[in-house]
């Protein structure tokens, strides 16, 4: 799992002390009365910085209403109204990591554009943004993404302007690694030309924000391919030269991370009529996180149905998705394959025979859905439907279906890129632009409901026919 354009996941910073002022010792003579030295003044309380009165600062201001409000239906609004390059929901996520943010600073300001600086509300960690409107009432946002000063970087060092040389070598570097490794060569030939035409037109010529520039590239190759997964990147770290294993301390930061997170894991209860309710919004690392999804089936126990929740689920690794899977099946099952364009290989995913704990292999299962779900989620929900094992409920699924590879391009560019594609070994195709179609088609925030009456007419219905 990769982080990409925005901050899905802040990092967490702490610090703390202060200045000790030294007293004098006192003095055994009195006679002559010493003046005390004043006290220090108090420092005045930080105060927020004021947004222009511009369509950007008004904008923003809406933005950092809606978001700190943690409501829903407030950021669903500011969605539609300002058509904002995000989901609510994903925002809505955003908001949970970060508890909101504080505006701290103002950068730069433009009528139509503005660099802030904000601070999340439940932690220390700061983080640079930008915003781009297009006039009118209300204004459209064009551009917008928030990112994380890592640790011993400043906002500047995330605020970097890039020159015609830098734009090239990005350029350059995103079209070798598509031709080298994209997962369909014609499509990306056609990609190449777009970039080339709209280098030519001058299109990249005014863009001087690092992540703007990454984000305009992404937009131009995703209207070619229509791929979702591809993506280019600007990352404020610097990148290692060569691709490396991970030393022990980054393996160490990546576990407790995911352990913070829960692994993606956000409700497990058991709901009326005895039926299992299991959240969780990513398929993590299958060797950090398998005992999550172990302690989450047992926690259950012996429930007549079980629903997952993947409304907010945005994917994750292949092999977590087996591993689920796994509690689902009495026999080993053949549940998907990955082909591997440049290195001519196809790979086979199975249910796995040996997972702990008890199975969920006769009851019914539900899966719910919604537009956000994507990539390693859809594939969970895609395999199951086509299994016939799950009843789908909610929406049309993202259409995510290429297992992507972080490439390198320079100090602090990178591009996803999609290199394999899945087969289904019933349908012998996949989900790629299409989504995974609901049995049961509802809008997202109603398929809970529609799946606990399902879970409760299946049950009811088998215990009839007991004799």
């Amino acid at each position: 799992m990769m982080r990409w354009i925005g901050v899905l996941v802040m990092a967490w910073a702490a610090c703390g002390g202060g200045d000790r002022v030294p007293v004098a010792a006192p003095r055994s003579e009195p006679a002559v009365p010493v003046a005390q030295p004043a006290p220090a003044p108090t420092p005045p309380a930080p105060t927020t910085p004021v947004l222009p009165d511009t369509p950007a600062g008004k904008t923003l201001a809406a933005w950092l209403d809606a978001f700190n409000s943690g409501d829903q239906a407030r950021l669903e609004a500011f969605v539609a109204q300002h058509k904002f390059p995000r989901t609510a929901g994903e925002m809505m996520m955003f908001r949970n990591q970060t508890g909101g943010f504080e505006l701290v600073a103002i950068e730069k300001t433009e009528p139509l554009a503005l660099t802030f600086v904000v601070k999340e509300k439940t932690g220390t960690t700061k983080a640079v943004g930008w915003i781009k409107v297009k006039a009118g009432e209300p204004a459209e946002i064009t551009f917008f993404d928030v990112l994380a000063i890592p640790p011993n970087l400043t906002a500047a060092d995330v605020n970097v302007s890039i020159d015609a040389a830098a734009r090239t070598r990005v350029i350059d570097g995103a079209i070798a690694k598509l031709t080298e490794s994209y997962v369909y060569p014609e499509t990306a030939k056609k990609m190449v030309q777009a970039l080339r035409d709209h280098q030519k037109q001058g299109a990249y010529d005014a863009v001087t924000e690092a992540p703007a520039l990454a984000a305009l590239l992404t937009e131009h190759l995703q209207a070619v391919s229509h791929d979702r997964h591809l993506r280019v990147g600007f990352m404020p770290e610097k990148l290692p030269e060569i691709e490396q294993e991970p030393t022990d301390q980054e393996k160490a930061d990546y576990k407790a991370e995911l352990e913070k997170m829960n692994c993606g894991f956000e409700k497990v209860e058991t709901l009326d009529g005895n039926i299992g309710y299991i959240k969780f919004n990513m398929f993590a690392d299958a060797e950090i996180c398998g005992a999550k999804a172990t302690a989450a089936f047992g926690s259950l126990g012996n429930v007549d149905a079980v629903i997952f929740d993947l409304r907010d689920n945005g994917g994750g690794q292949p092999d977590m998705v087996a591993f689920v899977s796994s509690y689902l099946f009495a026999k080993r099952t053949h549940l998907n394959d990955l082909y591997d364009r440049k290195e001519n290989k196809t790979t086979q995913y199975w249910t796995k025979p040996g997972v702990p704990g008890a199975k969920l292999a006769k009851q019914p299962v539900y899966v719910l859905t919604s537009s956000r779900t994507f990539s390693g989620a859809e594939e969970f929900s895609y395999n199951l439907k086509n299994l016939k094992r799950a009843t789908i409920v909610g929406e049309t699924t993202g259409g995510g279906a290429h297992p992507t590879m972080g490439r390198r391009i320079d100090d602090h560019f990178m591009i996803a890129v999609p290199f394999a594609r899945a087969i289904n070994p019933i349908t012998k195709t996949n989900w790629e632009g299409t989504g995974v179609k609901p049995d049961v088609q509802v809008p997202a925030a109603e398929a809970l409901d529609k799946a606990k009456q399902l879970a409760a007419e299946a049950i009811a219905k088998r215990k009839k026919s007991k004799p």
